[in-house]
């Protein structure tokens, strides 16, 4: 089974050792202090449930690298799943520490395109890539995902590991047991007309977006500022 064809039948799939592992632990690299400069300061404040943190990450490089964002192989998933008029419209990481819970099970994006017709069934809209900046094992906290109409079950993911799910697949985060932040990154890509403000977002630096051809441009949604604004 192909994976468009396993994201169709199952609600995702996971490209195994996709991403190259440098380009994963720059990132981190980048990221690790931002990260623990958020927990001093919102440790006590989960705005995700208890010991649960989101925070939207940053587009200076090497934290943004272009290539986690126009990978072929994972666009042609996304847009075989949607079409070709697709955006990413955020870039964040989610984060459990030690003491989170195990969450209810439940779908993302909850409110209907349709409120007349909230039961109206309806082709994807959005999808989210996600990829981990440690290796996420059963101790620290990996999503759970309903295989389908089968049970939830924990999805490992080992560095350069992608994970494209539906939003709307049934799944709940799971305690991380370690000292160590579980950071998992995401992008979500969402066909051209849709459009929320359902996470915070982080304003991409004008020479980062000039930096790009028209074509990648093209793919992207995200404020852009000038030096100085």
């Amino acid at each position: 089974m192909n994976s468009l064809a396993e994201l169709r039948q199952k609600g995702f799939c996971v490209l195994r050792g996709h991403f190259p592992a440098v380009l994963i632990e720059r990132c981190r690299a980048a990221f690790w202090p931002v990260l623990l400069d958020y927990l001093d300061r919102n440790r006590d404040e989960p705005n995700r449930g208890p010991c649960r943190h989101f925070l939207p990450m940053s587009f200076d490089p090497p934290c943004f690298a272009p290539e986690f964002f126009f990978d072929p192989a994972v666009l042609s998933i996304v847009r075989g799943a949607m079409d070709d008029r697709i955006v990413a419209d955020q870039w964040g990481c989610d984060v459990p520490l030690l003491g989170s819970q195990h969450q209810n099970a439940h779908i993302d994006y909850q409110r209907p395109l349709f409120p007349e017709a909230p039961d109206l069934p309806l082709p994807p809209y959005m999808l989210v890539v996600s990829f981990g900046l440690v290796p996420i094992r059963l101790e620290n906290g990996p999503i759970e995902i309903a295989h389908g109409t089968g049970p939830m079950r924990p999805v490992p993911l080992e560095i350069g590991d992608v994970l494209i799910r539906h939003p709307w697949a049934l799944h709940r985060g799971t305690p991380n047991t370690t000292a160590t932040p579980r950071a998992l990154v995401t992008i979500r890509y969402v066909r051209r007309w849709y459009a929320d403000a359902s996470r915070e977002v982080c304003a991409m630096p004008a020479e980062v977006w000039r930096s790009l051809s028209p074509e990648q441009q093209a793919l992207l949604r995200f404020p852009v500022t000038e030096p100085g604004t």
